[in-house]
């Protein structure tokens, strides 16, 4: 028997969600505030063995909900739309656990489908809350005055205190045949029969889910950490002890512990003896305890019970055996996870005659204090540490694990992954859905799928973790990037950004994941501006090496120029030559005629278009993609536009196909100093005058040449005073688009939209004018 699904409704984030269940290990993973922790959670209020909600528990929308029904005018009827909270659970059954689920049959024609049940928080009686609720709300009104409202105030306040006395658990059977592949169901008016509970003989519906599954729970906070140095190492140490008690249990019988304790008695009462000897001769020579009394003797005495409280735990380095407290927190915690699951998994195995046939493991971020390597070998390891011989005896531990490290999804894959997506699309209120990665695995292309697989373990990628991510052309652009975020739209610094170095040659591999994942996206990318294909050869030549030629020189395209290195000292008439009468393939200015783009992104993602003039004039909305029904993701591509060029007075207008060359334009005086010089960007003579479009083509042929070193230019421009120099445009442009994707205006602080200001107005707070003032304008 296998946990295969679970679907929750109206619990704190997740209004709906549905999710798969991997029959060894599930990983849950998700930006912070996603849901993943309520997922676990859940378990906890409907399994505990006493119903264990606050009205907080509930949805945002259910409290908007309960509110209307408490100001309503037919209460009385609306009382029955009060909000319930629901956990399904589904079960892969064999005909081998029948004995286990003849309670959860819906019919006797039961075909080895799955089989479920329906765990629902929801009124003990309508009619009866709403009695209680109006007695108390009259004795409130009849106790209030002017300034005070007594207890409820209204339906909501009453259940804040009395939700767990007016709710309570029910339990129904659901019938697989009702229900499509995913689990909806197919007919509306299908209602699901109560669960026949025997409470005489014991059979409630909480007992029949335990017969069914045990669930443990390992909480994030393990609390290993103390202020008092020997904390850590007792607090360890008890867990060992609990876990010899249990042991001890099965072993009471066992003639190795007698005779352990017998020896270790006999060794301590003849050293007692010793030690105590010349105290009791002395008592005796005094006659005490007295002529008839019987001597004093000092005598060991062991029990099973109290060698574990002697125990202590110790690390042994060589012939050096160290007290726990000398080793640190992330060994302590792998250890102290490992004893408690193990002690969850003898504890389930003991209990035979009540044995549920599965058993389910929660555990939430067990990465913490643990190293990378750490990390994976946990989750590697741990189902070989339950079950080390790997039978299966048709009883069977699930784990689902809750994590933030990149580490443990490296170790996992795809398969088991379970994202949790931050949406607000059904309405305003905060909510999430739950995407299986392994739908994702099926259905996308396999060589993006393999990308992605060996890219993510290549880099340990955060990507499941963010709230947005930025795909960046390469090490330039991911190494200045956090600066020029605090430069130009430092609010950004509050949001968690995976920012991922793919090129634009591979960008597009993100395509399918990204909208599947519904992740706000940024791509900044370069022009990669190129020279046309060389015209299709005569018709007489064959196919194929029409295809051939084709193909040659569209790898041609993809090379950049090499270029010498230029010095501002040097620059000859022949080299100025060489540049100008260069082989017309690679690299070339946008305004070339007929120019395209090399770069992958542009041509089959966003904007998908090919030609240099055509990209350039694409609109905002043409290199973006919004949220909406048939577009999962947010998606903005930006990459260098034309700019006016400014030099010692004169003005041109260029356009650079990279980063660098896009820098060295807008900050052209600024790059030319010598000062600058190790950004390897200056290239005006002392020998000669040159023009602004002599000095822009210098530049571009310093960032094409092999010789310019990127990651050079990057750590100096770090290393340089950032209040001197300016972002470029288009990167200016894409992380303003980005920060109001990610952080729009609050509602309450946006102006109407009627009222139009000057974007230089700046806007005073006002405050309601003192007596005898005139009241200020709105708007200074």
């Amino acid at each position: 028997m296998y946990l295969k699904t679970i679907c929750i409704k109206n619990y704190r984030r997740l209004k709906d969600v549905k999710i798969n269940i991997q029959k060894d290990t599930t990983i849950f993973v998700g930006a912070n505030n996603s849901g993943k922790t309520s997922a676990t959670h859940i378990f906890q209020s409907f399994l505990s063995g006493k119903a264990d909600f606050s009205l907080h528990d509930f949805s945002v929308d259910c409290w908007k909900l309960i509110k209307d029904i408490s100001q309503s005018t037919n209460i009385v009827e609306d009382i029955y739309k009060l909000p319930t909270i629901s956990l399904d659970l589904w079960f892969e059954v064999s005909e081998d656990d029948l004995n286990y689920i003849i309670d959860l049959l819906p019919n006797l024609d039961w075909a080895s489908q799955p089989v479920g049940i329906r765990l629902m928080y929801a009124p003990k009686g309508h009619d009866n809350l709403l009695l209680e609720y109006q007695t108390a709300k009259a004795d409130a009104q009849k106790k209030g005055k002017d300034m005070f409202q007594p207890w409820p105030k209204d339906l909501s306040d009453y259940l804040t205190k009395r939700l767990n006395q007016e709710y309570e658990i029910n339990y129904f059977v659901l019938d697989a045949t009702q229900f499509d592949r995913n689990y909806n169901i197919i007919d509306p008016s299908y209602t699901p029969h109560a669960l026949h509970e025997d409470k005489d003989n014991k059979k409630t519906g909480a007992a029949i889910i335990r017969s069914l599954i045990k669930v443990d729970f390992l909480n994030a906070q393990r609390h290993l950490s103390d202020n008092i140095s020997t904390g850590r190492s007792e607090d360890l140490s008890k867990r060992f002890n609990r876990f010899y008690d249990r042991n001890l249990e099965k072993r009471e019988n066992d003639p190795e512990i007698y005779k352990a304790l017998f020896d270790s008695e006999s060794l301590l009462t003849q050293h007692l003896e010793k030690v105590f000897q010349p105290t009791l001769d002395s008592l005796n020579k005094l006659g005490y305890p007295g002529f008839t009394n019987p001597k004093l003797v000092i005598k060991a005495a062991y029990s099973q019970e109290s060698v574990s409280q002697y125990a202590q735990l110790h690390y042994s380095i060589g012939d050096l055996d160290l007290p726990d407290k000398y080793n640190g927190l992330g060994f302590k915690n792998l250890i102290y996870m490992v004893i408690e699951i193990l002690d969850f998994h003898e504890r389930w195995k003991e209990d035979t005659d009540t044995k549920a046939p599965l058993h389910l493991i929660l555990i939430e971020e067990p990465e913490a204090h643990l190293h990378a390597q750490l990390q994976q070998v946990f989750i590697r390891q741990i189902l070989n540490i339950i079950n080390p011989s790997g039978q299966n005896d048709g009883f069977n531990t699930q784990l689902i694990v809750s994590t933030h490290s990149p580490h443990i999804i490296y170790e996992s894959g795809f398969l088991p992954i379970r994202y949790f997506r931050r949406t607000s699309e059904v309405s305003k209120s905060p909510v999430s859905e739950v995407l299986n990665l392994s739908t994702f695995y099926n259905e996308s292309e396999k060589d993006s799928r393999e990308f992605l697989e060996k890219y993510m373990k290549l880099t340990h990628c955060d990507l499941f973790f963010a709230d947005a991510a930025i795909l960046v052309e390469g090490n330039v652009e991911r190494l200045l990037l956090p600066l020029m975020i605090e430069k130009c739209q430092k609010s950004l610094q509050s949001n968690y950004l995976s920012v991922i170095e793919v090129g634009g040659a591979f960008a597009y591999r993100f395509e399918q994941l990204i909208s599947f994942l519904g992740l706000t996206t940024l791509v900044i990318t370069d022009l990669d501006s190129v020279f046309p294909p060389k015209p299709l050869p005569p018709n007489n030549e064959t196919t194929e090496s029409a295809d051939k030629s084709e193909k040659s020189e569209e790898e041609d395209n993809e090379e950049d120029i090499e270029e010498d290195d230029y010095d501002d000292e040097e620059d000859s008439e022949e080299e100025e030559q060489k540049g100008k009468t260069k082989k017309k393939t690679g690299a070339c200015s946008y305004s070339t005629p007929d120019a395209i783009t090399s770069n992958y992104t542009l041509r089959h993602w966003l904007p998908k278009k090919t030609k240099i003039a055509e990209i350039l004039t694409c609109s905002e909305q043409e290199r973006t993609r919004i949220q909406s029904a048939t577009n999962r993701a947010s998606v903005q591509v930006c990459f260098q536009n034309k700019v006016e060029i400014n030099w010692e007075g004169k003005t041109d207008t260029n356009c650079g196909r990279t980063l660098e060359e896009a820098f060295a334009f807008e900050n052209l005086e600024w790059t030319q100093k010598i000062e600058n010089k190790h950004l390897n960007l200056r290239v005006i003579l002392k020998t000669k005058q040159l023009t602004v479009s002599e000095i822009s083509a210098r530049i571009s042929r310093r960032v094409q040449s092999s010789n310019f070193e990127k990651t050079n230019f990057a750590l100096g421009l770090l290393m340089a005073n950032a209040d001197e120099w300016n972002v470029p445009v288009y990167i200016k442009d894409g992380l303003y688009w980005l920060d109001k994707m990610l952080n729009p205006p609050h509602p309450f602080n946006t102006l109407p939209e009627y009222v139009n200001i000057h974007e230089d107005t700046i806007l005073q707070p006002t405050f309601p004018a003192e007596e005898g003032e005139k009241e200020p304008n709105t708007f200074e």
